[in-house]
């Protein structure tokens, strides 16, 4: 088989050499060597490129977060967040909203923008967020809104001294308000710091 393969490319490099001049044959080869290697030098630089890529970090969607963040490790219930922050000694925050209000998806969409805000929570808070209200009525010290942001310390005492920045709606946050925010954020660190 081997022989007669030989034979075959034997006859055919004749022939293709009968029908052109030898030196026009060469010339021919030699392209088709340099191309043949460009192609190669090409498919591995391509290679070594992809490989080169930093892959992105895929974050799987966590249905609990309810958009306000993936990475952030929500709790299910407001029994569950006063558990944990008694346990864990980190302040719980509570954050009261509604799927169909624009003041609230506003504010969700700044939250998950916000990428100091985002790992403060996942660091240093418990975090729930509620689309129903709980039967806790110190979660409503100026009445039943939304958008409403309320601090809980591990003592499970509502920080009802932390507010934001409306007289009518002292739990209230806009989007332009997440400076105010992260400053609360803040002052429920320190104040539990210095409380213990």
């Amino acid at each position: 088989m081997k022989e007669s393969r030989c034979r075959f490319l034997l006859i055919l490099d004749k022939g293709l050499s009968g029908l052109f001049d030898s030196s026009c044959y060469l010339s021919f080869l030699k392209r088709r060597g340099a191309m043949l290697r460009w192609i190669i030098i090409l498919m591995f630089v391509g290679i070594c490129a992809g490989a080169a890529e930093p892959k992105k970090k895929t974050v799987k969607p966590n249905p609990i977060s309810k958009g306000w963040g993936d990475e952030i490790n929500w709790v299910q219930s407001y029994g569950e967040g006063l558990s944990k922050a008694v346990k864990s000694q980190k302040p719980l925050i509570v954050i009261h909203h509604k799927d169909e209000c624009p003041y609230s998806q506003a504010l969700k969409k700044a939250f998950v923008a916000n990428d100091t805000i985002q790992k403060m929570a996942k660091d240093e808070f418990i975090m729930i967020n509620l689309v129903e209200e709980t039967m806790d009525k110190n979660l409503a010290p100026d009445g039943y809104y939304v958008p409403r942001i309320l601090f809980v310390d591990p003592s499970l005492t509502v920080r009802a001294d932390i507010t934001g920045r409306y007289g009518n709606r002292h739990y209230a946050y806009a989007p332009e308000d997440l400076g105010v925010l992260l400053s609360n954020m803040k002052k429920a660190k320190v104040l539990l710091h210095n409380e213990l």
